[in-house]
Order: C-alpha cells, then sequence, then structure tokens
C-alpha cells in the first residue's frame, strides 16, 4: 500500500492547466514543517511536497487554495527520475492526492473555511419549509432528551 499524508501550508498559489486529452490537473507544493532536537537545542526543518490533483478535485484545490493556506493531503507519492542542470539523474517526489482537506479559516478573498457558525437570529417559515422538504423535521428544546 502506497498512503501518504502530509498537513503543511501552500509555498505559492496552485497552478490549474488542462493537458492535451481534456482531464484539468491543479499542482502545488506543500511545505511541511518537522521539528527535531539537536545537541544545540531544538531546530527545525521544512520539507516539500510536489502535489498533483486531477479532475474535479483539483478544480476545486485552484478555486479555494492560495499561497500560504494550510491543507492536509492524502495521496499514493510517485518517484520521478529527471537529469539536473550539471548532468546528474536526481529524483522529484510527487504526490498525486486523494483526498485534500481544506484547513485555514475563509477570508474575503475567496478562501475556504471549515467551522461552525452560529446561525444568526430565527430561522424563518420559509427556511423551515425548504427544510422539511428536504426531509427535516422541526423540534424544540422539549423534545431533547438532555
Amino acid at each position: 500500500m502506497n498512503k501518504l499524508t502530509i498537513i503543511g501550508n501552500l509555498t505559492a498559489d496552485p497552478e490549474l492547466r488542462t493537458i492535451p486529452s481534456g482531464v484539468n490537473v491543479c499542482t502545488f507544493t506543500v511545505a511541511v514543517n518537522s521539528k527535531w532536537r539537536n545537541e544545540d537545542g531544538s531546530s527545525k526543518r521544512v520539507d516539500y511536497f510536489r502535489v498533483a490533483a486531477w479532475r474535479g478535485l483539483g478544480e476545486n484545490c485552484a478555486r479555494y487554495l492560495t499561497k500560504g493556506k494550510k491543507v492536509c493531503v492524502v495521496g499514493e507519492i510517485t518517484a520521478r527520475p529527471f537529469e539536473s542542470k550539471d548532468g546528474i539523474l536526481r529524483a522529484s517526489l510527487e504526490l498525486t492526492a486523494d483526498e485534500v482537506e481544506f484547513l485555514s479559516p475563509r477570508t474575503d478573498d475567496g478562501g475556504y473555511q471549515r467551522q461552525y457558525r452560529e446561525p444568526q437570529g430565527e430561522a424563518s417559515s420559509m427556511d423551515m419549509d425548504d427544510l422539511s422538504s428536504q426531509g427535516f423535521t422541526e423540534i424544540t428544546d422539549s423534545d431533547l432528551p438532555f
């Protein structure tokens, strides 16, 4: 099984492109901080992971993510060989995303937020009608068992 989970921040805005077959792919780099202690005290290391998110997942990443946003990415890691400018054969690790969880709160610039917000005021009867049509039932405090 080849599954990797990383949590970190985007180093730059994601790039969305369409390959010749018409499929969208979004690529971005995630910086992951690792803390470790050496003889001198505490130090910090940063690892960088190149991520590719395909199709709808990639479109959502391009739409909602920006530089600095915190994400959790789960996917398969692949080593891609390449030749450096000095002629040395090297490998680049790329994470093909199966899941991307947006962890940063939403801001006015269109970022994404995963936080519960208290409803503002009472729900109108029109709102309850809409909810009823979706299978929800209105309850009162006296209906609660606690």
